[in-house]
C-alpha cells in the first residue's frame, strides 16, 4: 500500500510503498479515507529536535483520520466492516492505575500513533478495537477526519463551567478556532482569541467570536476594556504555547479564575506566582482527550448544530503532500486535509 513514510533521520517525508497492516484478534482494519495535517506532522517532517528524541524512522506518520471498516479481528463484536471511524491516536496500557480507574487520558505509558508506532497516512491502518470510534450519525468526512484535533478543543473548553462566563483565548490555530466555536456554543457570554495572524482571525470571525484581537496592535487589556470587562476573565484557554500569551492571561484573569493549558511551549518559562497564588487562579494542563467521553461530546456537539467548516480551508489528494504540508506549515490558515480516497 502507499503511505507517506519518514523514512530517513533527516528532514522531509517519503511517499512509498509499505506492507500492509497486520489485523490482531483485538484489531481493525480501516481503510483510509481523508486525514488531517498536524503540528505534530509538521515537526517529523523539519526533522526538529522534539521529532530526533520522539521518532525512529522509518515510520508511517498520521494519526487524525476518518476511514472505513474492511476487517475485524476475531475478538471484536461491536465493529463491523463498512463502519465509518475515527482513532484515538493515544494507545494506553490498560494496566495501570488510572487505566484500570476509567482514567485511560492520564496513563504513563500512552504510544501515540504515527509517532510512537506506525499511523494513519496511508490507504490503510490498523487499530485496537478500543481505540476506534464509530461515527453512528452523518457527519462530514472532512471533519470526522479532525476530531482528534477537535478533541483537544473540546476537552480543553470543556474543562470548567462556560455558561454566562467571559472566556479568553490565546492563539487562534485550528484548536483554538475550534474551542471558540465550543465556547460560543456552550453558551459563553463573551469569547475573545488573540493572535498576530489576521486571517487566522478572520477564520475565528467566522466561527462567532465576540472579538477576535490582533496582539500585535492591541493588548489584552485594551480588548477587555473594548467588552467591557471590569473584573478580567473568567476562563482562559491557552492554545499558543507562548510565555508572553500565558504571562499576558494570568494578568488579565478574575479573581479566582480558571485556566486550562493546551499550548506546548518549546522551553520553560516563568511566570507571576504571586499572582497565581494571590488571585487565586486554577491553572489545569490538558492533553489529548478524555477516553472516550470527549468523543460523546464531540459527536453531541456536531448534532446539535457545531459548525466547524470554517477551519477546514485547504484540502488536497494525498500524492500532492508537498503542497499540503507547505500551506500547513504557513501558519496563515485552519486544518489542512488529504485525501485518500483518491
Amino acid at each position: 500500500m502507499k503511505a507517506l513514510v519518514k523514512q530517513k533521520a533527516e528532514p522531509g517525508l517519503w511517499l512509498t510503498d509499505v506492507p500492509e497492516p497486520a489485523v490482531g484478534a483485538g484489531d481493525v482494519l480501516i481503510k483510509v479515507l481523508r486525514t488531517g495535517i498536524c503540528g505534530t506532522d509538521l515537526h517529523i517532517r523539519s526533522w526538529d529536535g522534539w521529532a530526533r528524541q520522539s521518532v525512529n524512522a522509518p515510520l508511517t506518520i498520521g494519526h487524525e483520520f476518518v476511514g472505513e471498516v474492511v476487517e475485524t479481528g476475531r475478538d471484536v463484536a461491536e465493529i463491523r466492516a463498512g463502519d465509518l471511524v475515527s482513532g484515538e491516536g493515544h494507545l494506553v496500557c490498560g494496566k495501570c492505575r488510572n487505566c484500570l480507574a476509567g482514567r485511560r487520558h492520564l496513563c504513563r505509558a500512552t504510544v501515540g500513533l504515527g509517532v510512537g508506532r506506525d499511523g494513519a497516512f496511508a490507504e490503510y491502518v490498523a487499530l485496537p478495537a478500543a481505540n476506534v470510534w464509530v461515527h453512528r450519525v452523518p457527519v462530514d468526512l472532512d471533519i470526522a477526519a479532525v476530531f482528534d484535533p477537535f478533541g483537544n478543543a473540546v476537552h480543553t473548553a470543556l474543562s470548567f463551567p462556560l455558561v454566562g462566563e467571559d472566556v479568553l483565548i490565546t492563539g487562534a490555530g485550528p484548536i483554538g478556532i475550534m474551542a471558540a466555536a465550543v465556547a460560543r456554543h456552550a453558551g459563553a457570554r463573551n469569547v475573545m482569541i488573540t493572535d498576530v495572524s489576521e486571517q487566522r482571525l478572520e477564520l475565528a470571525r467566522q466561527v462567532g467570536v465576540t472579538l477576535a484581537l490582533d496582539v500585535g496592535r492591541s493588548s489584552i487589556a485594551e480588548g477587555q476594556h473594548q467588552l467591557g470587562l471590569r473584573e478580567g476573565f473568567d476562563v482562559g484557554l491557552e492554545m499558543s504555547g507562548r510565555p508572553e500569551a500565558l504571562r499576558d492571561m494570568i494578568g488579565n484573569m478574575t479573581h479566582g479564575g480558571r485556566i486550562a493549558v493546551l499550548g506546548l511551549p518549546s522551553q520553560e518559562f516563568p511566570v507571576d506566582w504571586s499572582r497565581i497564588v494571590t488571585s487565586m487562579i486554577t491553572i489545569k494542563g490538558i492533553y489529548g482527550r478524555e477516553m472516550f467521553e470527549t468523543w460523546y461530546a464531540m459527536s453531541v456537539l456536531l448534532e446539535g448544530g457545531l459548525d466547524l467548516a470554517p477551519v477546514i480551508t485547504g484540502r488536497y489528494p494525498y500524492q500532492e503532500f508537498d503542497a499540503a504540508f507547505a500551506d500547513a506549515a504557513g501558519g496563515q490558515g485552519g486544518k489542512v486535509i488529504l485525501d485518500w480516497a483518491a
